[in-house]
């Protein structure tokens, strides 16, 4: 498994072949030249996880790739793209998505909650070699290999994301959602979540426009 992070929530995942950009929003750059994906997978509407202004020109980049994302995501921007429900699979050649969640986590109890697709990617037997929760804390039913944790949120305290990091309990968590917050400030997140996070759990960053190579 190869991983590129482009900041924010916007992560490049090679795996089985296959090559899927997640969440290509306004908080993250370098991803505009991308071209040869298999798909685009975008967790929910908010712009932060889908730039309007880019994602076309990255769509015409990659006319060969598919377009996931959750159900009201697909409404909203029309046929090409396709819905992925909680429970909802796709075969992508030898890769395996699978959705699961389904609702955005809670920002204030005024403001509407939206679809939230969490993206399982892996095979029949080991379906969540990587998960992309976007914004929730969905814990997946099966073990989990690499986790992107959001480390920072309007919507989430410190203490829920080390909470969740310990419930998911992966191999391998990265950082991801942390353009809220000022880089001097990071060590802040990423601290709690290195040592608070369960036994057994590596917690490693990955630099803005870099890759690294996991083990499945």
């Amino acid at each position: 498994m190869r991983i590129a992070h482009f900041g924010h929530s916007c992560i490049l995942v090679e795996l089985h072949g296959r090559k899927v950009l997640f969440d290509p929003g306004n908080f993250s750059h370098g991803f505009e030249g991308i071209t040869g994906l298999d798909a685009i997978a975008v967790t929910h509407q908010h712009p932060d996880h889908i730039d309007p202004q880019r994602i076309e020109a990255l769509i015409d980049a990659n006319p060969g790739a598919r377009l996931f994302s959750d159900p009201q995501t697909a409404a909203l921007r029309g046929e090409a793209w396709e819905a992925v429900r909680a429970g909802a699979v796709v075969e992508l050649g030898d890769l395996r998505i699978t959705g699961g969640g389904g609702r955005h986590a809670v920002i204030h109890p005024d403001i509407p909650v939206i679809d939230n697709t969490v993206f399982q990617l892996g095979t029949a037997d080991d379906p969540a070699q990587l998960v992309h929760p976007g914004d929730s804390l969905w814990v997946p039913s099966t073990p989990v290999g690499v986790l992107a944790i959001p480390a920072a949120a309007p919507w989430m305290r410190i203490s829920e994301a080390v909470d969740y990091l310990r419930a998911v309990a992966p191999r391998i968590a990265v950082p991801i959602h942390f353009g809220v917050v000022a880089p001097e400030a990071r060590g802040i997140y990423f601290g709690r979540l290195s040592e608070m996070g369960p036994a057994g759990t590596e917690f490693t960053t990955i630099d803005a426009e870099r890759e690294r190579e996991f083990a499945t």
